[in-house]
Protein backbone atom coordinates (compact mmCIF):
# COMPACT_ATOMS: atom_id res chain seq x y z
CA UNK A 1 0.00 0.00 0.00
CA UNK A 2 1.07 3.12 -1.02
CA UNK A 3 2.15 5.92 1.75
CA UNK A 4 -0.49 8.20 2.27
CA UNK A 5 0.02 11.76 4.07
CA UNK A 6 -3.93 11.74 4.90
CA UNK A 7 -4.51 8.53 6.11
CA UNK A 8 -3.13 8.36 10.02
CA UNK A 9 -2.76 4.40 9.70
CA UNK A 10 -0.32 4.51 7.09
CA UNK A 11 1.42 7.24 8.42
CA UNK A 12 1.87 5.78 11.64
CA UNK A 13 3.29 2.75 10.14
CA UNK A 14 5.45 4.28 7.97
CA UNK A 15 7.43 6.49 10.41
CA UNK A 16 6.59 4.74 13.72
CA UNK A 17 6.04 0.86 13.29
CA UNK A 18 8.26 0.34 10.12
CA UNK A 19 10.47 2.54 11.82
CA UNK A 20 11.19 4.85 8.93
CA UNK A 21 11.02 8.29 11.26
CA UNK A 22 10.84 11.74 10.20
CA UNK A 23 14.04 11.15 8.05
CA UNK A 24 12.38 8.26 6.09
CA UNK A 25 9.44 10.65 5.10
CA UNK A 26 11.74 13.66 4.42
CA UNK A 27 13.56 11.11 1.98
CA UNK A 28 10.22 9.86 0.51
CA UNK A 29 10.07 10.67 -2.80
CA UNK A 30 11.37 14.03 -2.13
CA UNK A 31 8.87 15.39 0.70
CA UNK A 32 8.09 18.88 -0.33
CA UNK A 33 5.24 19.93 2.12
CA UNK A 34 4.53 18.76 6.09
CA UNK A 35 1.84 16.19 6.72
CA UNK A 36 -1.14 17.57 8.51
CA UNK A 37 -0.04 15.51 11.70
CA UNK A 38 3.14 17.78 12.05
CA UNK A 39 1.46 21.11 12.07
CA UNK A 40 1.75 22.20 14.95
CA UNK A 41 -1.35 25.11 16.17
CA UNK A 42 -0.22 28.40 16.02
CA UNK A 43 0.32 28.61 19.81
CA UNK A 44 3.05 26.29 19.77
CA UNK A 45 4.68 27.05 17.12
CA UNK A 46 8.06 29.23 16.87
CA UNK A 47 9.24 32.20 15.34
CA UNK A 48 12.85 32.87 15.31
CA UNK A 49 12.22 36.54 14.42
CA UNK A 50 10.70 36.74 18.00
CA UNK A 51 14.06 35.70 19.96
CA UNK A 52 16.68 38.30 20.83
CA UNK A 53 20.15 37.00 21.08
CA UNK A 54 21.80 36.46 24.82
CA UNK A 55 22.69 40.11 26.26
CA UNK A 56 24.86 38.09 28.94
CA UNK A 57 27.93 35.77 28.48
CA UNK A 58 26.46 32.72 29.05
CA UNK A 59 30.13 30.62 28.44
CA UNK A 60 32.20 29.79 31.46
CA UNK A 61 35.62 28.52 31.67
CA UNK A 62 35.70 26.12 33.57
CA UNK A 63 39.28 25.25 33.57
CA UNK A 64 39.46 27.74 36.28
CA UNK A 65 36.91 26.14 38.82
CA UNK A 66 40.27 24.43 40.38
CA UNK A 67 42.43 27.93 40.31
CA UNK A 68 42.32 30.46 42.21
CA UNK A 69 39.02 32.63 40.19
CA UNK A 70 36.91 29.62 42.00
CA UNK A 71 34.77 31.83 43.64
CA UNK A 72 34.58 33.71 40.66
CA UNK A 73 33.32 30.69 38.23
CA UNK A 74 30.98 29.66 41.20
CA UNK A 75 29.51 32.89 41.28
CA UNK A 76 29.14 32.74 37.22
CA UNK A 77 27.77 29.64 37.47
CA UNK A 78 24.99 30.52 40.35
CA UNK A 79 24.03 33.73 38.22
CA UNK A 80 23.26 31.31 35.37
CA UNK A 81 21.42 28.96 37.44
CA UNK A 82 19.24 31.98 39.07
CA UNK A 83 18.58 33.76 36.12
CA UNK A 84 18.54 31.77 32.31
CA UNK A 85 18.52 28.21 33.81
CA UNK A 86 21.22 27.30 30.78
CA UNK A 87 24.58 28.06 29.97
CA UNK A 88 27.53 27.16 28.46
CA UNK A 89 31.56 25.49 29.04
CA UNK A 90 34.31 25.13 27.80
CA UNK A 91 37.73 23.92 28.71
CA UNK A 92 35.33 21.45 30.51
CA UNK A 93 38.02 18.02 29.95
CA UNK A 94 35.95 16.62 27.39
CA UNK A 95 38.09 15.60 24.72
CA UNK A 96 37.10 18.13 21.01
CA UNK A 97 37.57 15.13 19.24
CA UNK A 98 35.29 12.72 21.35
CA UNK A 99 32.78 15.26 21.15
CA UNK A 100 33.14 14.84 17.09
CA UNK A 101 33.31 11.41 16.99
CA UNK A 102 29.67 11.65 19.18
CA UNK A 103 28.50 14.00 15.77
CA UNK A 104 29.62 11.54 13.80
CA UNK A 105 28.58 8.42 15.18
CA UNK A 106 24.77 10.40 15.62
CA UNK A 107 24.67 10.29 12.13
CA UNK A 108 26.02 7.19 10.98
CA UNK A 109 23.27 6.01 13.40
CA UNK A 110 20.29 7.56 11.73
CA UNK A 111 21.57 7.18 7.82
CA UNK A 112 21.23 3.45 8.85
CA UNK A 113 18.48 1.59 7.03
CA UNK A 114 14.89 1.54 8.82
CA UNK A 115 14.81 -1.99 8.88
CA UNK A 116 17.74 -1.96 11.06
CA UNK A 117 16.68 1.05 13.29
CA UNK A 118 13.71 -0.96 13.67
CA UNK A 119 15.27 -3.45 15.72
CA UNK A 120 15.17 -0.88 18.73
CA UNK A 121 11.86 0.05 18.60
CA UNK A 122 10.43 -1.10 22.35
CA UNK A 123 7.66 -3.69 20.63
CA UNK A 124 10.39 -5.61 19.01
CA UNK A 125 13.41 -5.50 21.05
CA UNK A 126 11.68 -5.54 24.36
CA UNK A 127 15.43 -4.05 25.78
CA UNK A 128 15.29 -1.42 28.23
CA UNK A 129 18.57 -0.66 27.73
CA UNK A 130 17.84 1.02 24.53
CA UNK A 131 14.72 3.12 22.65
CA UNK A 132 14.53 4.23 19.11
CA UNK A 133 11.87 6.14 18.34
CA UNK A 134 10.18 9.59 16.85
CA UNK A 135 8.38 12.83 18.52
CA UNK A 136 8.20 12.05 22.13
CA UNK A 137 4.94 9.55 22.53
CA UNK A 138 3.61 9.16 18.96
CA UNK A 139 1.45 6.63 20.14
CA UNK A 140 -0.47 9.22 22.37
CA UNK A 141 -0.08 12.79 20.20
CA UNK A 142 -2.12 13.79 18.29
CA UNK A 143 0.67 16.48 17.19
CA UNK A 144 4.29 14.81 16.12
CA UNK A 145 7.25 16.86 16.87
CA UNK A 146 9.57 16.69 13.89
CA UNK A 147 12.65 14.61 15.08
CA UNK A 148 14.15 11.35 15.83
CA UNK A 149 15.86 10.09 18.51
CA UNK A 150 17.89 7.36 20.29
CA UNK A 151 18.02 6.37 23.90
CA UNK A 152 20.42 4.49 25.59
CA UNK A 153 20.11 4.51 29.01
CA UNK A 154 23.23 3.66 31.51
CA UNK A 155 23.40 1.31 34.14
CA UNK A 156 27.17 -0.01 34.01
CA UNK A 157 29.91 -0.48 31.71
CA UNK A 158 29.13 -4.03 31.08
CA UNK A 159 25.22 -3.94 30.63
CA UNK A 160 26.23 -0.90 28.02
CA UNK A 161 28.34 -2.56 25.85
CA UNK A 162 26.01 -5.65 25.69
CA UNK A 163 22.91 -3.69 24.98
CA UNK A 164 24.12 -0.68 23.04
CA UNK A 165 24.32 -0.77 19.08
CA UNK A 166 27.92 -1.71 18.09
CA UNK A 167 28.16 1.69 16.08
CA UNK A 168 28.21 4.21 19.06
CA UNK A 169 28.37 2.53 22.03
CA UNK A 170 32.07 2.75 22.53
CA UNK A 171 32.07 6.31 21.44
CA UNK A 172 28.80 7.13 23.74
CA UNK A 173 30.48 5.56 27.18
CA UNK A 174 33.57 7.57 26.33
CA UNK A 175 31.49 10.49 26.59
CA UNK A 176 29.79 9.56 29.88
CA UNK A 177 33.07 8.17 31.44
CA UNK A 178 34.39 11.89 30.49
CA UNK A 179 31.91 14.10 31.34
CA UNK A 180 30.71 12.24 34.82
CA UNK A 181 33.30 14.53 36.98
CA UNK A 182 32.51 17.61 34.99
CA UNK A 183 29.06 17.16 36.08
CA UNK A 184 29.84 16.70 39.87
CA UNK A 185 32.00 19.47 39.81
CA UNK A 186 29.34 21.63 38.82
CA UNK A 187 26.53 20.44 41.11
CA UNK A 188 28.76 20.72 43.97
CA UNK A 189 29.83 23.95 43.25
CA UNK A 190 26.10 25.00 42.73
CA UNK A 191 24.62 23.46 45.74
CA UNK A 192 28.05 24.74 48.05
CA UNK A 193 26.36 28.06 46.56
CA UNK A 194 23.23 27.98 48.60
CA UNK A 195 25.32 27.24 51.87
CA UNK A 196 24.28 23.73 51.80
CA UNK A 197 27.49 20.60 52.27
CA UNK A 198 27.14 17.81 50.76
CA UNK A 199 30.18 15.03 49.90
CA UNK A 200 31.24 12.68 46.66
CA UNK A 201 28.33 10.29 48.49
CA UNK A 202 25.44 12.68 48.71
CA UNK A 203 25.42 14.23 45.50
CA UNK A 204 25.31 10.60 43.88
CA UNK A 205 21.86 9.61 44.55
CA UNK A 206 20.84 12.89 42.56
CA UNK A 207 22.91 12.24 39.46
CA UNK A 208 22.57 8.37 39.90
CA UNK A 209 20.83 7.71 36.88
CA UNK A 210 21.46 8.92 33.16
CA UNK A 211 20.63 8.39 30.08
CA UNK A 212 21.61 9.54 26.40
CA UNK A 213 19.69 10.99 23.26
CA UNK A 214 21.60 11.14 19.90
CA UNK A 215 18.22 13.57 18.29
CA UNK A 216 18.01 13.63 14.57
CA UNK A 217 16.18 16.87 13.20
CA UNK A 218 15.68 16.25 9.78
CA UNK A 219 15.48 19.11 7.51
CA UNK A 220 11.96 20.43 7.03
CA UNK A 221 10.28 21.72 3.87
CA UNK A 222 8.10 23.81 5.93
CA UNK A 223 9.90 25.07 8.66
CA UNK A 224 7.04 27.51 10.44
CA UNK A 225 4.87 24.90 11.24
CA UNK A 226 6.84 22.60 13.12
CA UNK A 227 8.84 22.23 16.37
CA UNK A 228 11.55 20.21 17.07
CA UNK A 229 10.79 19.85 20.21
CA UNK A 230 7.79 21.64 22.19
CA UNK A 231 8.31 23.87 25.03
CA UNK A 232 9.59 21.81 28.17
CA UNK A 233 11.89 21.90 31.11
CA UNK A 234 13.98 18.77 32.08
CA UNK A 235 12.99 16.90 34.85
CA UNK A 236 16.04 16.04 35.91
CA UNK A 237 19.05 17.57 38.02
CA UNK A 238 21.60 18.42 35.38
CA UNK A 239 21.64 18.39 31.95
CA UNK A 240 24.82 18.04 29.40
CA UNK A 241 24.10 18.70 26.30
CA UNK A 242 25.89 18.54 22.61
CA UNK A 243 24.92 20.79 19.84
CA UNK A 244 26.30 21.02 16.52
CA UNK A 245 26.79 24.17 14.46
CA UNK A 246 23.33 24.39 12.46
CA UNK A 247 21.41 25.83 15.92
CA UNK A 248 17.87 26.16 16.88
CA UNK A 249 17.94 25.65 20.73
CA UNK A 250 15.99 28.68 22.43
CA UNK A 251 15.42 29.18 25.82
CA UNK A 252 12.50 31.57 28.17
CA UNK A 253 13.71 34.29 29.68
CA UNK A 254 12.08 33.58 33.09
CA UNK A 255 10.35 36.59 34.60
CA UNK A 256 6.75 36.77 36.96
CA UNK A 257 4.73 39.23 34.96
CA UNK A 258 5.42 37.16 31.37
CA UNK A 259 2.35 35.90 30.01
CA UNK A 260 2.03 33.10 27.64
CA UNK A 261 1.48 35.79 24.51
CA UNK A 262 4.29 37.95 25.89
CA UNK A 263 7.03 35.29 25.92
CA UNK A 264 10.69 36.01 25.82
CA UNK A 265 13.24 33.85 24.09
CA UNK A 266 16.90 33.97 23.55
CA UNK A 267 19.09 31.98 21.16
CA UNK A 268 21.91 29.38 23.02
CA UNK A 269 23.82 29.83 19.77
CA UNK A 270 26.22 26.76 18.67
CA UNK A 271 29.91 27.58 20.41
CA UNK A 272 32.92 25.58 19.40
CA UNK A 273 33.85 23.16 21.72
CA UNK A 274 31.23 24.19 24.30
CA UNK A 275 29.04 21.99 26.06
CA UNK A 276 25.61 23.41 26.82
CA UNK A 277 24.12 22.98 30.72
CA UNK A 278 20.77 23.22 32.05
CA UNK A 279 19.11 23.28 35.47
CA UNK A 280 16.61 20.15 35.37
CA UNK A 281 13.49 20.73 37.69
CA UNK A 282 14.99 18.40 40.26
CA UNK A 283 17.91 20.84 40.81
CA UNK A 284 14.54 23.66 41.15
CA UNK A 285 13.44 21.46 43.80
CA UNK A 286 16.40 20.73 45.76
CA UNK A 287 17.40 24.50 45.61
CA UNK A 288 13.89 25.75 46.86
CA UNK A 289 13.14 27.64 43.76
CA UNK A 290 16.81 29.60 43.90
CA UNK A 291 17.63 28.13 40.32
CA UNK A 292 15.60 27.91 37.48
CA UNK A 293 14.68 24.89 35.43
CA UNK A 294 14.02 26.87 32.18
CA UNK A 295 11.63 26.14 29.44
CA UNK A 296 13.21 25.72 25.91
CA UNK A 297 12.57 24.75 22.73
CA UNK A 298 14.21 23.00 19.30
CA UNK A 299 12.70 25.07 15.79
CA UNK A 300 13.60 22.96 12.76
CA UNK A 301 15.13 24.30 9.67
CA UNK A 302 14.80 24.37 5.83
CA UNK A 303 18.46 24.38 5.15
CA UNK A 304 20.03 21.33 6.68
CA UNK A 305 19.64 18.33 9.32
CA UNK A 306 20.63 18.84 12.86
CA UNK A 307 21.91 16.64 15.48
CA UNK A 308 22.38 16.80 19.23
CA UNK A 309 23.31 14.59 22.41
CA UNK A 310 22.31 15.05 25.74
CA UNK A 311 23.24 13.64 28.76
CA UNK A 312 20.27 13.38 31.29
CA UNK A 313 21.88 13.26 34.54
CA UNK A 314 19.30 12.21 37.28
CA UNK A 315 18.06 10.84 40.55
CA UNK A 316 18.19 7.27 41.42
CA UNK A 317 14.52 6.48 41.54
CA UNK A 318 14.27 5.94 45.23
CA UNK A 319 15.80 9.44 45.78
CA UNK A 320 14.24 11.90 47.97
CA UNK A 321 13.91 15.00 46.31
CA UNK A 322 12.76 18.11 48.29
CA UNK A 323 13.90 21.54 49.41
CA UNK A 324 17.56 21.22 51.31
CA UNK A 325 16.44 21.46 54.86
CA UNK A 326 19.22 24.05 55.30
CA UNK A 327 17.48 26.21 52.81
CA UNK A 328 13.81 25.69 54.20
CA UNK A 329 15.18 27.22 57.37
CA UNK A 330 16.72 30.29 55.94
CA UNK A 331 13.84 31.18 53.90
CA UNK A 332 11.41 30.56 55.97
CA UNK A 333 9.17 28.15 53.66
CA UNK A 334 9.35 25.15 51.47
CA UNK A 335 8.05 25.45 48.23
CA UNK A 336 8.21 22.10 47.32
CA UNK A 337 7.38 19.10 48.89
CA UNK A 338 9.56 15.73 49.59
CA UNK A 339 8.79 12.99 47.23
CA UNK A 340 10.62 10.42 45.59
CA UNK A 341 12.17 10.64 41.91
CA UNK A 342 10.09 7.63 40.19
CA UNK A 343 6.81 9.38 41.97
CA UNK A 344 7.77 12.74 40.17
CA UNK A 345 8.27 10.70 36.88
CA UNK A 346 5.49 8.85 37.28
CA UNK A 347 3.74 11.75 37.18
CA UNK A 348 5.42 13.40 34.50
CA UNK A 349 4.41 10.78 31.89
CA UNK A 350 0.71 10.83 32.76
CA UNK A 351 0.86 14.81 31.22
CA UNK A 352 1.37 15.40 27.74
CA UNK A 353 4.83 16.77 27.07
CA UNK A 354 5.34 20.19 27.54
CA UNK A 355 5.96 23.09 29.28
CA UNK A 356 6.59 23.16 33.34
CA UNK A 357 3.35 21.94 34.66
CA UNK A 358 5.47 18.65 36.33
CA UNK A 359 6.25 21.15 38.66
CA UNK A 360 2.74 21.50 39.92
CA UNK A 361 3.09 18.50 41.61
CA UNK A 362 5.64 18.89 43.76
CA UNK A 363 4.58 22.55 44.55
CA UNK A 364 3.35 23.39 48.06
Amino acid sequence: MALSFNDENSLFNFVVKEGNGVKGLVEYSGLTEVPPRFIQPPNERFDKQQAAPSSENMIIDLSELDGPNHDQVVKALAHAAETLGFFQVVNHGVPLELLDSLKTATHQFFDQPAEKKATYLKEVSNNPMVMYSTSFVPEKEKIWMWRDFFKMTYTNDADALEFWPNECKEVVLEYIKTSTEMVKKLLQALIENLGVKLNDSGLDPFIGSKSVHMIFYPKCPNPELTIGVKKHSDMGTLTMLLQDDIGGLYVKKAGENVSSGNEEWVEVPPTPGALVINVGDVLQILSNGKYKSAEHIVRTTSTASRVSIPIFNAPVPVAKIGPFPELVARDGVARYKEVTYKEYTNNIMQKPHGGKMALEFASV
